[in-house]
């Protein structure tokens, strides 16, 4: 995994004057217009090109897509095995949903990706949520204006660096699924002893819902998540 460190300043020093000596009496350059500075980090706005992928194209790379989120997601080789597997079931599972949307961020290759699905006021999507939304979230829902995003996969260094920046690559993965479908708010699940995912989101702009602190969260095996456009 590379990371991208940003070169130190440097600073330019006058050479070749005597010790003791007086610099000539020079003309004060001008100033020189400073032009916005290059944004640095691991998202740049045009480094990787996002696009969506139909039912068809995710059965085509379900084998990358697995990697993407071994590679991802840390932890030892089991990684490879059994959650990679737990992922892709998942994954099947949440693409027959209506309006499901899967995004992917790619260069030469696959190197990020996002996915979930609108809901309405009924049926079974809100099945661990039961119990966590308060009553706007479910009007919201009964207006068709709540998302569900089930997974954001990215490499490490975007979990570290710039997180409170437009273009990284999680917010842009995140905030594209809310444009593409119209969507006010979008709410996640976490598990309660996931810290590490609970703190990307958190730096990605996602919050507990009203009242969930560490001191006043709901009693559960998961914590919800907000993000508002």
């Amino acid at each position: 995994m590379t990371v991208n460190v940003p070169a130190a300043p440097t600073t330019t020093e006058l050479l070749g004057r005597p010790i003791g000596s007086h610099p000539p009496a020079t003309r004060k350059p001008r100033p020189k217009a400073e032009g916005p500075r290059a944004e640095r980090g691991s998202s740049p706005r045009e480094g990787q090109r996002v696009r969506p992928l139909t039912r068809r194209q995710i059965e085509d790379h379900l084998q990358e897509l697995g990697d993407l989120y071994a590679e991802t997601s840390g932890g030892g080789p089991w990684v490879w095995n059994q959650a990679r597997s737990a992922f892709l079931r998942r994954l099947a599972a949440d693409a027959r949903r209506p309006g499901f949307e899967l995004l992917i961020a790619e260069t030469t290759e696959l190197t990020g990706c996002a996915y979930g699905f609108p809901v309405r006021g009924d049926g079974p999507w809100w099945e661990g949520f039961d119990g966590y939304l308060p009553g706007r979230l479910l009007r919201l829902a009964a207006s068709g204006r709540l998302f569900v995003i089930s997974g954001i996969h990215v490499p490490s260094r975007v979990r570290r660096q710039n997180q409170d920046r437009a273009w990284n690559l999680a917010r842009r993965l995140q905030k594209r699924l809310l444009t593409d479908h119209g969507a006010a708010v979008a709410v996640t699940l976490v598990k309660r002893s996931d810290h590490r995912t609970v703190e990307a989101l958190r730096s990605w702009g996602w919050r507990y819902i009203e009242g969930d602190t560490p001191r006043t969260a709901p009693l559960g095996p998961f914590r919800v998540l907000v993000l508002e456009t």
